[in-house]
């Protein structure tokens, strides 16, 4: 039985964890961080199925316990400090915290290398999303130009959302490992030329931002939110004559337990840091 903890246990993501992994037959729930809510049964949350443990204030509970694992469903200033505390108890991490950046992906890395442990970081653990990506990245190489829609519960923070950014970065890269050009050079990004390039459009937005945010390779991306939603994207993709959509939608948190659960028994065999799931799942 490997051994389980979750920080960030009472929230949406967290209380969905818990289920997936106290149901889960060669796992084992040790220990549930929360802060705000230390002291609650943990079952009084997500129902009888998680067994009798009650929610932690703090890490403590993780070395208690003898977590081997631990997972973080947090904020980005949480995961940040929860991440530091589990390297140096030499715990492997499956994070799925988004707003983190590329600093923090750096300081992660020396952490993960300094503690001797591995982790998985993915910015969306439902493998139909990591399928979303990894055909986009294909269709790039043969398309003329692509926007990205984006859409989640009004309650996200961040925006774009991870995985939208995740994908542009999969599809530019994608066009560069070929030679190819990239769509156009986004004037709002550092490091972005002075002058647009010829092969980039001048925009007349008549309200700012209309346009949505230029991300790599030059590919706009749209951020909706809106009660009701859950989590959805959907990459367009344009040519002569033609346009090609690639959508993906999780209706219920549970969508993205397959993947977590999958990251949790992967993740000891995982040197040092990996970025999504795609080469877990040997995309």
């Amino acid at each position: 039985m490997l051994r389980v903890g979750v920080f960030g246990a009472a929230g949406r993501m967290g209380t969905e964890v818990c289920r997936a992994v106290a149901g889960a037959e060669d796992l084992e729930l040790v220990a549930a961080v929360d802060p705000k809510s230390a002291g609650v049964a943990l079952a009084d949350l997500c129902g009888k199925e998680v067994g009798t443990l009650a929610i932690s204030k703090d890490a403590s509970q993780m070395s208690e316990a003898s977590a081997e694992v631990v997972v973080d469903f947090t904020v980005a200033s949480a995961a940040r400090a929860n991440l530091e505390w589990a390297a140096s108890h030499g715990m492997h991490c499956v994070i799925g915290t988004t707003g983190l950046g590329a600093a923090d992906i750096e300081a992660l890395g020396r952490l993960v290398s300094a503690g001797g442990v591995n982790c998985i970081i993915a910015p969306n653990f439902a493998i139909g999303a990591v399928l979303m990506e990894h055909f986009a990245a294909v269709a790039a190489l043969h398309m003329e130009g692509a926007e990205i829609i984006e859409l989640h519960h009004d309650k996200k923070l961040d925006a774009p959302s991870g995985t939208a950014i995740a994908t542009a970065a999969a599809m530019a890269s994608a066009r560069s490992e070929r030679g190819m050009e990239p769509w156009g050079q986004p004037q709002d990004m550092p490091g972005a030329a002075a002058e647009p390039s010829a092969s980039q459009q001048s925009w007349n937005e008549i309200l700012p931002g209309a346009r949505g945010a230029s991300s790599n390779g030059g590919i706009r991306i749209h951020s909706v939110r809106l009660p009701g939603l859950v989590a959805h994207q959907e990459v367009i993709l344009g040519a002569l004559g033609q346009s090609l959509t690639i959508r993906h939608d999780s209706y219920d948190r549970r969508s993205f337990m397959p993947g977590v659960l999958l990251a949790i028994r992967e993740v000891r065999f995982r040197k040092g840091l990996t970025i999504g799931l795609d080469s877990v799942l040997g995309l």
